[in-house]
């Protein structure tokens, strides 16, 4: 008998959570139940007190995953699918509960037996070495497995391929000759993504009060401008976590945001919630260097901003305002940090401003949706198709009215008083409205595909216009009175 033909009489055992599945469907359960409702905290304990195998089971028939909303890893089918082709015994070994296992195993279709955690028997680390080794024998068995738990399994096993390993099977894997599947890079790369680096640029408004109060050459108010800068920046980071914690099911069908760090697995739950944690508490240090207006301004903008990720941002009209209010609490923020005094037209501004760019983002998602029922909500918003027209025209009538008040900003007795060539600002009101009217008419012709004020602080044609815009702020101020 050649190794191929013995090869295939040793079946190839499959571990779940790590391996088949770039998650834990137990870690993620518990984010999920405690997302939905955080007083089962309580039960959580009191079945983990009882067993893991009940904690699992518990969990399980709570989360409502149903088996096509995990990320498979597609390296791990592919692998699956042609060995079951040759004739190879399959069979999935996991710590996962029943209903996990079988419905995974239903959904593939790969399996021709399944072992499984039951609420009295957790079925990891060496409770699963010796259900293998009583079912097939010593060396009877080829096994795939990610974790330390699943060390004893390897030494038990024919053959051992690691898939995606931790730490110890790491350590493992480079002591023995065993297969490695490639699974794709996990470096820091990842954790950037996770965090949203790029969104920092909507921060910058902070600085906005610094530099309309003619204060960006004060030392004191720019320190404390870059400070409020990166505390707010790592509060947001952490909340976007937590929002792709909330979200997962429905990014994991959206064509592009499937590919965030925690949606496709790069990333576990465990490492995205000390992640998050982490950046609080670097907020929060960075928050007690920093006068106590600001410590309240970024703890309201931590309670709407969760508000938002909970229950706003699924209702209709109410999350556009609300994301219009939290970049206007950025430029609050930026005036407490520095203790200069906030124009009632910059709020006025603000508001019409980004209640225009947060309507282009829901004109955009909804344009994705033209074609379906027109009665049928959009995943995770509280809109429709038919209201598409509607956002539009609501979205370029913020623009308008943004522009109209920035007149009369310009035009308000402050202004006067402040700038020696106020007529200099003037031309400020078309540039804004040229720049969100061409945002709208980009979105129009679905050429916008991310966020859009991440778009303007990458667009050279918006930068082209804040830098004339930053010229003409500059120009009146220093002109001659």
């Amino acid at each position: 008998m050649d190794v191929r033909t013995e090869a295939r009489h040793i079946p190839l055992c499959v571990d779940l959570d790590g391996t088949l599945l770039a998650t834990d469907t137990l870690w993620e359960g518990v984010a999920v139940v405690l997302m939905r409702n955080p007083f089962l905290i309580f039960s959580l304990l009191l079945w983990a007190l009882r067993g893991k195998g009940r904690l699992k089971h518990e969990v399980a028939v709570r989360t409502g995953r149903a088996a096509k909303d995990w990320p498979y890893r597609e390296v791990v089918l592919q692998r699956l699918e042609r060995e079951r082709k040759a004739g190879r015994e399959i069979v999935l070994v996991t710590g996962a509960a029943e209903c996990i296992a079988q419905g995974v195993a239903a959904h593939t279709g790969l399996f021709s037996s399944i072992l499984h955690s039951s609420t009295e028997h957790n079925l990891t680390h060496n409770n699963k070495r010796d259900a293998l080794v009583a079912r097939y024998g010593e060396a009877g068995f080829d096994y795939m497995g990610n974790s330390a738990d699943d060390v004893p399994v390897f030494e038990a096993a024919r053959r051992a391929i690691i898939v995606a390993p931790d730490p110890v099977a790491e350590r493992w894997w480079r002591k023995h000759d065993a297969e490695r599947l490639d699974t794709g890079p996990t470096s820091a790369i990842v954790a950037l993504k996770c965090i949203r680096m790029h969104q920092w640029a909507k921060n910058v408004l902070i600085g906005v009060p610094m530099v309309l109060n003619h204060t960006i050459l004060h030392m004191d108010a720019l320190i404390n401008t870059v400070l409020a800068f990166f505390a707010f920046s790592f509060l947001a980071s952490a909340v976007y976590i937590i929002n792709d914690l909330s979200d997962l099911t429905n990014d994991r069908n959206h064509p592009k945001k499937r590919y965030r760090p925690l949606a496709s697995g790069q990333i576990s739950v465990p490492i995205a919630l000390t992640l998050a944690l982490s950046l609080v508490l670097a907020s929060l240090g960075l928050t007690a260097l920093l006068p106590i207006e600001f410590a309240g301004t970024l703890a309201l903008y931590a309670v709407a901003t969760t508000a938002y990720t909970f229950v706003l941002k699924r209702k209709l009209l109410v999350d556009v305002f609300t994301l219009a209010g939290l970049y206007t609490m950025r430029i609050a923020a930026g005036s407490a940090a520095t203790q200069t005094d906030l124009s009632f037209w910059l709020l006025a501004f603000s508001i019409f401003f980004f209640l225009s760019l947060a309507l282009v983002k829901r004109y955009v998602e909804l344009h994705e949706h033209i074609g379906r029922a027109d009665d049928e909500l959009v995943p995770g918003r509280g809109y429709r198709p038919v209201d598409f027209e509607m956002v539009g025209q609501a979205g370029v009538a913020s623009a308008f009215s943004s522009a109209l008040v920035l007149a009369m900003y310009v035009h308000s007795k402050e202004m006067m008083e402040m700038y020696a060539l106020p007529w200099a600002l003037w031309p400020l009101c078309p540039l804004v409205l040229y720049m969100q009217l061409r945002i709208w008419m980009m979105a129009r012709r679905r050429m916008l595909h991310e966020d859009p004020v991440v778009f303007i602080m990458r667009d050279w044609r918006s930068l082209v216009i804040m830098s004339i815009g930053a010229l003409l702020i500059l120009a009146g101020a220093l002109g001659p009175r």
